[in-house]
C-alpha cells in the first residue's frame, strides 16, 4: 500500500485504522450478512450503529442532556439557511461575525430571511485575524460565528458571550475539548474531522426547538428532525457508521484532551518551519493561528507553483492555497499524522536551500 499525505481542506484524510476496519467490513458488517450501505436505516442492524455514534459523540464532547444531536445532510452550507429559518423571527434580527469566507456566506444567506447585522468584520484586512467585537445587539435572536476559518487559517481563541451563540465548527470540531453549554447551536460538516462527506452534525439546545417559521421546509426544521430521531428521511447511513469508527479511534487515543495536545504539537512543527524560514511566510496574526489549517506562501507565485508540484511528487498532495489567498495551505486535521507534518516541514527546508 502506497499511501500519500493528503493535506486537503476537505474531504480530508481519515485515520488509517478506521479505513482499514471499514474496508474489512464493507461487504459484511458483523453478522448482518450485508454492508452498512445496504441496511434499512430503521432496521435492527443499523439503529444500534446510530445510537452508538450519538452516545460516543455526547461522551467525547460532553454534550449536556438538554441538547439534541441531529445527523443530517446538506453540509454546513445547508445550515446557513436552516439556522435563520429556525431561529430568526420575521420581525427580529441576528448578529453575525464576518471572520472569513464561510462566515461571510452564512451571513449573506441569512440576509435572505430577515434582518441581519454584521456585528464585526475583518474582511477589509483580508481576514488575517478574528475581528474585535465592540458591541452586540442585546435583542438579537442569536449571534453567529465560524469557529475556525478554513481558507484563511484563523480561529477563535475564546468564545463570545451570548444567550444564543450559534457556531459553525466544521473545520475544528473534535480537535480539542469545548464547553458545549456555551452554545445554543453547533453545526459541522463531517468531511474534515468526523467522517466522509454527506453527514452534517447539529447539536441544538432543546429550548430552541419549535421556533421554525411557518414556511420552513420540514427537512430544515430542527424540531421535526429531532422528533424523528434524525430519520425523517433516509439518513447518510455509511457516513454515520464511519463517524462511529472515528469516535472509537479518538477514544482509543485518550479523547479530546489528548487530541488537542497532538494537534498543538503538529501545528508547532509547521509554524516553526514557517517562522524560521527566510522565504516562507504567513499573513495570519500569530495569536489567531489555526491548529487545523495553515496557509503559507513564497513571494513569487511561480515558486509557489513549483513547490506544490514538487511536494506532490514527494507524496504530499492538496497543498495549493484557496484561490482567494494563493500560495499554499496545509490542512492538518486530526487524522493527519505528525510524520506527515514533519515531512512537509523538512521538505520546506530542502526547497528553501534550492532558491
Amino acid at each position: 500500500m502506497n499511501r500519500i499525505y493528503n493535506f486537503s481542506a476537505g474531504p480530508s484524510c481519515l485515520p488509517l485504522p478506521v479505513l482499514e476496519r471499514a474496508g474489512r467490513e464493507i461487504a459484511c458488517y458483523g453478522q448482518a450478512g450485508m454492508s452498512v450501505m445496504e441496511m434499512s436505516h430503521r432496521g435492527k442492524d443499523f439503529i444500534p450503529i446510530a445510537e452508538a455514534a450519538e452516545a460516543k459523540l455526547r461522551c467525547l464532547l460532553g454534550i449536556p442532556q438538554n441538547y439534541k444531536v441531529l445527523f443530517l445532510q446538506g453540509g454546513a452550507s445547508m445550515q446557513f439557511a436552516a439556522v435563520p429559518l429556525n431561529l430568526l423571527p420575521e420581525t427580529g434580527s441576528a448578529d453575525y461575525i464576518d471572520s472569513g469566507n464561510f462566515a461571510h456566506l452564512a451571513m449573506e444567506e441569512a440576509q435572505r430571511f430577515g434582518h441581519v447585522r454584521c456585528a464585526a468584520s475583518s474582511r477589509e484586512e483580508n481576514y488575517v485575524k478574528i475581528p474585535e467585537i465592540t458591541g452586540l445587539d442585546k435583542n438579537a435572536a442569536y449571534l453567529h460565528i465560524t469557529g475556525n476559518n478554513t481558507i484563511y487559517g484563523t480561529r477563535y481563541i475564546e468564545w463570545p458571550e451570548s444567550d444564543c451563540l450559534v457556531c459553525d465548527l466544521s473545520s475544528s470540531i473534535l480537535s480539542e475539548p469545548i464547553d458545549v453549554s456555551k452554545f445554543g447551536l453547533i453545526y459541522a460538516g463531517a468531511q474534515k474531522n468526523m467522517a466522509p462527506a454527506g453527514l452534517t452534525v447539529v447539536i441544538v439546545r432543546e429550548d430552541l426547538l419549535g421556533r421554525a417559521r411557518p414556511g420552513c421546509p420540514a427537512m430544515l426544521d430542527y424540531a421535526v428532525q429531532a422528533k424523528a430521531g434524525s430519520m425523517y428521511n433516509t439518513p447518510p447511513c455509511w457516513a454515520i457508521y464511519m463517524l462511529l469508527l472515528v469516535l472509537e479511534w479518538l477514544e482509543g487515543l485518550g479523547g479530546l484532551a489528548a487530541m488537542k495536545k497532538l494537534n498543538q504539537a503538529k501545528a508547532a512543527v509547521l509554524y516553526d518551519a514557517i517562522d524560521q524560514s527566510k522565504v516562507f511566510s504567513s499573513k495570519v496574526e500569530k495569536r489567531f493561528r489555526s491548529l487545523m489549517n495553515v496557509p503559507f506562501m513564497l513571494e513569487d507565485d511561480e515558486q509557489n507553483k513549483r513547490f506544490i508540484k514538487e511536494a506532490a511528487a514527494n507524496g504530499m498532495v492538496q497543498l495549493a492555497g484557496h484561490r482567494s489567498v494563493g500560495g499554499m495551505r496545509a490542512s492538518i486535521y486530526n487524522a493527519m499524522p505528525r510524520e506527515g507534518v514533519e515531512k512537509l516541514a523538512e521538505f520546506m527546508k530542502d526547497f528553501e536551500r534550492t532558491l
